[in-house]
């Protein structure tokens, strides 16, 4: 039998921290902005919790100021306007390309998916065929690049 360590314990200890993910990092808090009385937008808010973000919903009347204050290019626009770890998410945008986001950390100002595409998070309409769109990441600057394209 090996002796073991102290160190070897502390690495033990550090190795289950950094893989184990109820350890690894708090929840994420993220809030989000929508127009009053849309279900598709407390929906999509729902997608978030259920991924273990923990998400605080504010009900405005327009969302516009919001997503101006936030520097959101008007034609990526959506009905709710979210923000968390310093990022802008607007509309419609999948857990999945928000983590890739947040584990990539990118240089850009956030993630859009403009308008309201069936089959996007919170936009899931029984019977109906969902759309392809793209999850679009653009800059201060005003840059613009396709971050994922969501195929159904």
């Amino acid at each position: 039998m090996l002796p073991v360590s102290r160190r070897h314990v502390l690495a033990g200890v550090t190795v289950l921290t950094l893989t184990h993910p109820s350890v690894a990092a708090a929840p994420l808090d993220m809030e989000v902005w929508k127009i009053r009385a849309c279900p598709c937008c407390v929906a999509w808010a729902k997608t978030f919790e259920a991924a273990g973000f923990r998400t605080q919903v504010h009900e405005v009347d327009d969302v516009e100021a919001i997503r101006v204050a936030a520097g959101v290019p008007a034609d990526l626009g959506g009905c709710h306007t979210g923000k968390v770890a310093g990022y802008v998410i607007e509309g419609h945008v999948p857990v999945a390309a928000v983590e890739r986001l947040l584990s990539e950390r990118p240089a850009i100002l956030g993630l859009a998916v403009p308008g309201m595409p069936l089959g996007s998070p919170g936009m899931e309409i029984e019977g109906q065929p969902a759309e392809p769109y793209d999850v679009i990441a653009f800059s201060a600057d005003g840059a613009r690049s396709v971050f994922v394209e969501v195929r159904p």
